[in-house]
């Protein structure tokens, strides 16, 4: 799991389609088998990412260099919907990323990046668009910044833009703590969550185990 951060600038990567399901970002057939989490990555984002033959997209964002170094997406709204897998989260991290920013994200997603090391930032559409544009506009040569100690993103043309952090989950950013810990102020509420989806809908937590145990 890549080390916390109080402040972060790096290449930042637009995927800007909406409803992104975790199913895209990574396949079902791929979370079986043995050292799932050193293979993750290679199959992040299958259906996009990949021609039928199995070559890259070269018309895919992060086949295509600087980009293939992102450590932020910038991404469309509803990022993350459908099953949200831990898998999906395992994937990109395996690709190095360690922030996204959207206006939206799946709920269980949301909360698997916090449990999983991966920082969700939620700010308003029209700052994703912003971001976006001027991400694309430099060619991924203008990097983003994150400041979680003034709580800003900062643009690739300099421009400052705010956004919110739980305060608990701040806190513990700022102390430095690994980010699984995070969740634990709210241990009790996740995992009464987790049991009443897992009573109403089985089926979604059967991959998630099966990964978990083989990872």
């Amino acid at each position: 799991m890549p080390n916390p951060f109080t402040k972060l600038s790096a290449i930042a990567a637009p995927i800007m389609r909406a409803n992104i399901d975790t199913d895209v970002i990574i396949r079902i057939e791929r979370l079986v088998g043995n050292s799932i989490r050193g293979t993750l990555g290679k199959w992040a984002f299958g259906s996009l990412r990949y021609l039928p033959d199995g070559s890259e997209n070269p018309d895919f964002i992060l086949n295509r260099e600087p980009y293939r170094n992102a450590e932020v997406l910038i991404t469309g709204p509803n990022f993350g919907c459908g099953s949200s897998r831990e898998g999906a989260v395992w994937s990109l991290q395996e690709m190095g990323i360690r922030a996204i920013i959207g206006s939206g994200f799946g709920d269980i997603f949301f909360a698997n990046c916090f449990q999983n090391g991966i920082l969700p930032i939620v700010v308003d559409k029209q700052i994703v668009d912003a971001l976006a544009m001027e991400v694309e506009h430099s060619q991924g040569a203008g990097r983003v910044s994150i400041d979680l100690e003034e709580q800003t993103i900062t643009s690739p043309s300099g421009k400052v833009h705010g956004f919110e952090i739980d305060p608990r989950r701040r806190a513990g950013l700022l102390r430095g703590l690994d980010e699984v810990e995070l969740t634990l102020q709210r241990d009790d509420e996740i995992r009464s969550f987790q049991a009443r989806d897992r009573a109403e809908r089985p089926w979604i937590h059967f991959a998630t185990d099966s990964a978990r145990n083989h990872a």
